[in-house]
Parts: C-alpha cells; sequence; structure tokens
C-alpha cells in the first residue's frame, strides 16, 4: 500500500489482519506467544482495541512467519498475504520436459487456457500441424516401440487442442520451412514425399483454421526468438530444451507477449502469405 497513514490507524489494521490470520489458522494466544518466543501480555497488547501499539520488526516478522503471512500484509505495506518466497515461488516455475509428442504439462497449461489466444515460438515445425509420419520419424529415435501408442495419444491431444475455442498465433523462421523443405540439417534424410505430404498438409489445415490459426514467418537474421508459449494472460513458458521455465506474473508475461508482437511485426511473410510461401516451397521439389 502506497497510502500513507497515521500510527493509530496502522496499528488498528494491524490488529485486525493479525486477528484475522489467527482466527484463521487456529492459532490462540498462548500458542502463538509460544511460537515466537514472547510473553502470551504482548499478543494480548497487540490485539487491545484500546492501544495504538505496533509490534517492533523483530516480532512483527515472526507473528507474519508463525501465521504463514507476510509481514508487510500485517503491517499494512502490501494487499498480498503471501510472504515474498511464495510470491517469487509461484511467479517462476521450472519443470521437467520430458521427451514426448504431447507432455502432461504442456497439455494441463492447454487446458487451463482454453478460451484464450495460444501464441507459440516452436522449438521446430508446430506438432500440432505435423503429419503422424513425421511425428513417427521424429520421435521414434527416443520413444521406439512405444511410438505408434504415443502418436495415437498425441493426436487425440492435438484434436482438442485445435478444438478448445483457443486462437492459436504461432511465429516460426523462415530456415526452418526451407531446411525442411530441402531436407537439410535436422532433417536429413526425410524422405522427399514425406515433406511434399506435410508442406501439403500445413497448407490445408491453415486453408481450415484460418484466422484462428495465424502463421508468420520471420527472418531470423533480423530478430531471434528462443522457443516460447504465451497462454493468455495466464502465464509464459520458455522452452529449454529438458525444463521449461513458466512464469505468471503480469509483468513478465505482458513482456513475452510484446516479444512475440515483435515477431508478427517484423514477420517477412505475413499469415496471410503463408499458404503462397508453401505453394514456393513444394515447387522446388
Amino acid at each position: 500500500m502506497s497510502e500513507k497513514i497515521d500510527k493509530r490507524a496502522r496499528s488498528g489494521l494491524f490488529r485486525q489482519r493479525l486477528a484475522t490470520a489467527m482466527a484463521e489458522s487456529g492459532m490462540t494466544q498462548a500458542r502463538l506467544a509460544r511460537s515466537i518466543g514472547v510473553d502470551r501480555s504482548t499478543i494480548s497488547q497487540l490485539l487491545d482495541t484500546e492501544a495504538a501499539r505496533l509490534p517492533n520488526a523483530q516480532v512483527a516478522a515472526e507473528c507474519a512467519g508463525a501465521l504463514g503471512v507476510s509481514a508487510d500484509w500485517l503491517l499494512g505495506l502490501s494487499d498480498r498475504r503471501e510472504p515474498a518466497a511464495d510470491l517469487v515461488a509461484a511467479a517462476l516455475t521450472m519443470t521437467e520436459a520430458p521427451r514426448a509428442l504431447v507432455d502432461d504439462q504442456i497439455f494441463a497449461w492447454h487446458r487451463e487456457a482454453a478460451g484464450y489466444k495460444i501464441r507459440h515460438v516452436p522449438a521446430g515445425l508446430p506438432d500440432m500441424m505435423k503429419i503422424p509420419e513425421l511425428l513417427h520419424w521424429e520421435s521414434e529415435p527416443s520413444l521406439g516401440r512405444t511410438t505408434d501408442q504415443a502418436i495415437g495419444a498425441s493426436r487425440d491431444r492435438l484434436d482438442w487442442m485445435r478444438g478448445a475455442r483457443s486462437d492459436h498465433e504461432i511465429a516460426l523462421p523462415l530456415h526452418e520451412l526451407a531446411t525442411f523443405a530441402r531436407g537439410e540439417g535436422y532433417y536429413a534424410g526425410l524422405d522427399p514425399a514425406l515433406r511434399r505430404a506435410q508442406i501439403a498438409h500445413m497448407r490445408e489445415l491453415h486453408r481450415q483454421l484460418y484466422p484462428t490459426l495465424r502463421v508468420h514467418l520471420y527472418d531470423a537474421r533480423r530478430v531471434f526468438s528462443a522457443p516460447i508459449t504465451v497462454f493468455g494472460p495466464l502465464l509464459a513458458v520458455i522452452y529449454l530444451g529438458r525444463h521449461y521455465l513458466a512464469f505468471r506474473d503480469t509483468h513478465r508475461v505482458q513482456a513475452i507477449s510484446r516479444h512475440f508482437d515483435d515477431l508478427v511485426r517484423e514477420a517477412a511473410v505475413p499469415s496471410r502469405d503463408f499458404p503462397r510461401h508453401l505453394e514456393e516451397l513444394a515447387a522446388g521439389f
């Protein structure tokens, strides 16, 4: 709270919040006093409606710790009850990113954000636009005999994601599609017929779903992006390879959203020209 208030008003707010926190946690005066190492009379004085008393910093901090709230909240300096460590933990989490076609965590985030716009910079071609043959080629080295089962499960989840009333906006570097079409780099050895089928599938999928699905191609020599996903206003996730960094605080979600806006603004091929670009790539086979 940025508003300046006098000692009597602040002590009244402290007394009210201390009593509320004690009631919600089932903490008696005697138990709180034992927890923080003071006499019971000290707690009684802090709760005395006739006194205008504020605790010293040590007692305020100990009360907050025992009650699981923020000392700033008790003292009327903040409207957030959570301790600072809990706020940080909630704002930033690191979770494992297992090698899977659609892992449980990503799917859970999609379900949480159903109805919101999903904005995505993939690490390669977008999973939700891949044909089963490409999924099989990519996942076989790591998933082995379970590939077919994993693909079946992933298609169900990808179908759910496409039908979840969420708009999907994808920003993809130009060179990713170019190397795929030529069968170079990561895609070396990939059958030309499969590559043609994948390009045709992306074109048809874009035709069917546009404008709820939009794909923008940016020139990575002008702008760069790590793999990210922004789930509406709820959270933004950065993909590290073995882990996801997930941010839930508004400031960082908005910052990563603005980064995505820059990619779209700088797109060499805007979404409306995406099908024509795919046609040009297919003509090169």
